[in-house]
């Protein structure tokens, strides 16, 4: 007889099957196997809210199969991903195979490699039950925003809406950051930048002007500004202050899951789902030449900066057989995590540092070996010397008035040699600047007075919403990618030039939330309540009493909102249309169905009259005489065609825009991409223009 390992899915269960041997059956649940029932709330809140199970209808027959294998096994490891879902996940996999809980059953790999599996299996504990019972109180607390909140909007806004502890709070940080930007009032303010040379030099460099000996003086429209380039007339140039100094930039730490999210999309243009999919196969295991099947990264659902002796060892050695000791930091890099981290697992790191991106890159996906390259490089960059800097600080002096200009030169390139962060904000570019003596003369070649306005906070990216998210600790890192994904699904949010806008939907639903339920909107309450939750990790609270405390006060709010609000039905304006009903003469209205939206009219069932949904975008046909429209498969993916379809069959991937063709007259269309590539369908004629894209 064999002994049993489960995992969740195939691909791992085919890497750790490699290193287990023939002395072990390795086979996957294919994830949860069991779950709270979707069509009912299944949780029984006068009990002690407790949870009503059942195996999940997809999953009976793999089910049935797990029971047969473990039958007949002399062993039975749980051997699902080191996190609260996978400990879950165990949990419920030992209550259908009547496995004792007190059992050694459960065993965790952070790497899927020898080591790891090795270190793993020689460790068989309990099911830690703790684990499971936060990731119950998740499950069940979601389940209570979501099944009894959901229906009362949708009976208030739009059938089929949702509401979460987790998603309501993340579209209102984005609905806030609109209103701001909506609110948000420009101040003028003027600029004055000179352009000077020493008198020794033909070198030309920039300084921007200050203030005077005795302050900073905020230059606010163009009369303060035209004052002072009076009172500059030919005034005499000096250097009257040098600062010299050495400045000591740091690498960044090593991935945890949201500083992957974050750099992901801003370095790869990944979105969170994306990089959370590509990162579990990297984990689970890929066939790799001369290697066979190993996991390239250790688990990426990770808080902790933490970091493994055996790891830092290698990476040190690979530093100084690529660039030599000088790259090596005095002292050994150690990250500390934050305070609220589980520090269950390592930071996400390459699980075989000496294996370099180059010798994976034939072995793996485009999109596996950028995604192994960032954390690779991250991680390495992570135990290297800093970067310095020489920098030169410099006050010029002309008729009291105060010029400062700055600029570095790299003194020791240290880890920017491998890698370098993303930021979110455009950092300037350095600049050397040449020889300068105090008392030296300079020459004057320019003054450029610019006028400027202030401007409003940036829309969220998915990467600095996530960030937001971390930042005041709403939800997990592990379900930033869902909350994002749900959110644009739901249409609560919509993604234009990598930034978020919430939509009218979106705002409705916030300011509803707002006015009748607060607290889970509220953000100081939902990262209370992550924190309380997290309290149920590390046994130090009853799980069933978090969930009293709050239910208690949501039940008496939701009472109180469906009598306040017993006859009232919020309209959006995005639902209406401008089209006459030709059954009844009503004004029809946008629906949504199973199958998306629809045009509908208002009378049902007393006119059943209804039509295609098209989003036109004020673009003719091609082809025809009419409209080009804008449409998706089945995939997701936008496409356009024309309003007359059948009739007409026009169809395009590319963009149709309202510029004209200067040779035939028809319509143009764009290609995606850095350049804009705009050009001319029409048979006959084959006129191109490529131009700077408009795209962020």
């Amino acid at each position: 007889m064999s002994k049993l390992v489960i995992v969740e899915s195939p691909a791992k269960a085919k890497t750790i099957k490699k290193y287990l041997g023939k002395d072990y059956e390795v086979v996957a649940s294919m994830g949860h196997i069991r779950d709270l029932p979707q069509k009912r709330l299944s949780v029984d809140i006068k009990n002690s809210f407790k949870p009503k199970y059942e195996i999940m209808k997809d999953k009976e027959k793999i089910v049935d199969a797990l029971k047969k294998q473990a039958n007949k096994s002399k062993a039975i490891f749980l051997a699902t991903d080191p996190d609260r879902e996978g400990e879950a996940i165990s949990w419920h996999l030992a209550h259908i195979l009547n496995l004792s809980e007190q059992a050694k059953t459960r065993v965790t790999f952070n790497e899927i490699t020898k080591t790891g599996i090795q270190t793993g299996m020689s460790n068989p504990r309990n099911i830690d039950l703790d684990l499971v019972n936060a990731q119950q109180a998740r499950r069940i607390l979601d389940r209570l925003v979501g099944y009894k909140l959901s229906p009362f909007l949708s009976g208030k806004v739009r059938k089929g809406l949702s509401a979460g502890r987790v998603q309501s709070v993340a579209v209102r940080i984005i609905v806030d950051r609109e209103n701001e930007i909506r609110a948000f009032v420009p101040q003028e303010y003027w600029t004055i930048d000179a352009k000077f040379s020493p008198k020794s030099s033909r070198k030309v460099f920039d300084a921007s002007f200050w203030g005077n000996k005795g302050k900073k003086i905020k230059v606010s429209n163009s009369q303060e500004a035209e004052e002072i380039l009076k009172n500059l007339k030919e005034a005499p140039y000096v250097v009257d202050k040098i600062k010299k100094g050495t400045r000591k930039r740091s690498p960044a730490p090593p991935f945890i899951t949201s500083t992957l999210q974050q750099e992901a999309s801003r370095k790869l243009g990944f979105v969170p789902r994306k990089t959370m999919k590509i990162a579990q196969e990297l984990y689970e295991g890929v066939e790799v030449e001369n290697l066979g099947a190993v996991g390239l990264i250790t688990y990426m659902r990770t808080d902790s900066l933490r970091l493994s002796n055996d790891a830092i060892n290698e990476a040190k050695e690979y530093i100084v057989n690529r660039w030599g000791e000088k790259y090596l930091p005095e002292k050994t890099r150690i990250f500390k995590s934050k305070a609220s981290a589980q520090d269950g697992h390592e930071a996400i790191r390459p699980t075989m540092p000496g294996l370099v991106p180059d010798k994976t890159k034939n072995s793996l996906s485009t999109d596996q070996y950028k995604l192994y390259k960032l954390i690779w490089e991250r991680f390495t960059a992570c135990q290297m010397a800093n970067c310095i800097h020489k920098t030169t600080q410099a006050d010029i002096l002309a008729n009291d008035y105060i010029f400062k200009t700055s600029g570095y030169v790299v003194f020791f390139d240290g880890f920017t040699i491998l890698y370098e962060e993303s930021k979110d904000n455009k950092e300037e570019k350095a600049k050397e600047l040449p020889p300068l003596e105090e008392g030296m003369s300079l020459k004057l070649k320019e003054l450029i007075p610019n006028q400027h306005f202030t401007e409003p906070p940036p829309r969220y990216s998915e990467a600095t919403l996530i960030k937001a998210l971390e930042e005041n600790g709403i939800g997990r890192p592990s379900t930033y990618a869902a909350t994002i994904t749900t959110i644009l699904g739901r249409e609560y949010v919509v993604r234009e030039k990598k930034q978020l806008h919430p939509t009218e939907l979106g705002e409705v639903i916030t300011r509803l939330m707002e006015e009748r339920f607060p607290k889970i909107v509220n953000i100081k309450f939902t990262a209370l309540m992550e924190s309380e939750l997290d309290t149920v990790e590390k046994g130090k609270c009853e799980w069933v009493k978090i969930l009293d405390d709050f239910y208690s006060d949501f039940e008496k709010t939701l009472k109180q909102a469906k009598e306040e609000m017993k006859d009232i039905k919020i309209p959006l304006k995005e639902d209406q249309t401008d089209i006459i009903c030709e059954l009844c003469g009503r004004t029809m209205v946008v629906k949504h169905g199973k199958y998306g939206k629809f045009i509908a009219c208002p009378g049902y069932p007393d006119c059943k009259n209804v039509k295609k949904f098209l989003i036109e975008i004020d673009v003719n046909c091609p082809k025809c005489e009419g409209t080009c429209v804008l449409k998706k498969s089945k995939k997701g993916r936008i496409f356009y065609g024309c309003s007359r379809y059948p009739e007409c069959d026009f169809v395009s991937w590319d963009e149709p825009i309202k510029e004209q063709c200067p040779r035939c007259g028809k319509s143009l269309f764009q290609k995606k991409g850095k350049m804009r590539k705009v050009y001319c369908i029409t048979e006959n004629c084959d006129f191109k223009e490529v131009k700077p894209s408009h795209v962020d």
